[in-house]
């Protein structure tokens, strides 16, 4: 069990990036929730590492960067659970189609997907993708079940896309996605477990 937080210590911001282009707007939230004073620990997926460097986000959080499902944590358990229990809240900015379809099924085989399955912290998922993915009844299906077991959507907005297509799919403006961190954060992580488990 996790042992009861201390109010004066720094809230701790779990930052997944995934495979969007959208992922250069992450480095752009670390930064900003760094310097209001939260610890962020940023966790990316393979595919995040092909757009933004994991560099980029230890420089500007000045915390290692999780990439890999093994690696080593500074205590005596495994990286993913040790940042798990230490989040006040995870937040996955930009989410693909496929980091949804894993968090819906429940797979956990890489560190982000295997951190957001042990996290009982407020979960906060701001979707960005071609917009015909995000409209596949697969994807619609997936929200769905996440928004039932009390995960929260920012977004998509509409707009005109990085593949050149107009429609719903855009990451959400940055300092909404701000807001609503900060609003997530003051708030009480084991309540919002508890609602999610009484709507199964």
């Amino acid at each position: 069990m996790r042992p009861h937080a201390d109010p004066r210590r720094k809230k701790t911001v779990l930052l997944g990036v995934t495979g969007s282009i959208a992922a250069y707007k992450a480095a752009e939230i670390a930064s900003a929730l760094a310097k209001q004073g939260c610890a962020v620990h940023t966790v990316m997926t393979h595919c995040a590492t092909r757009f933004v460097a994991p560099l980029t986000f230890r420089a500007l959080t000045k915390n290692p960067v999780t990439l890999d499902l093994f690696a080593e944590g500074e205590g005596r358990g495994p990286t993913h659970i040790e940042l798990a229990d230490r989040a006040d809240l995870l937040l996955i900015a930009p989410a693909t189609a496929n980091l949804l379809a894993k968090l819906a099924h429940g797979l956990a085989d890489d560190a982000l997907s295997a951190i957001a399955l042990a996290c009982r912290a407020p979960t906060l998922v701001v979707p960005a993708m071609n917009g015909k993915m995000w409209e596949h009844p697969a994807t619609r299906e997936n929200v769905r079940l996440l928004e039932s077991r009390g995960v929260e959507f920012l977004g998509p907005e509409e707009g005109l896309l990085a593949c050149g297509y107009e429609g719903l799919g855009r990451l959400w403006k940055v300092e909404g996605i701000l807001d609503r961190a900060r609003a997530l954060l003051g708030r009480d992580r084991r309540r919002i477990f508890r609602r999610a488990e009484r709507k199964r």
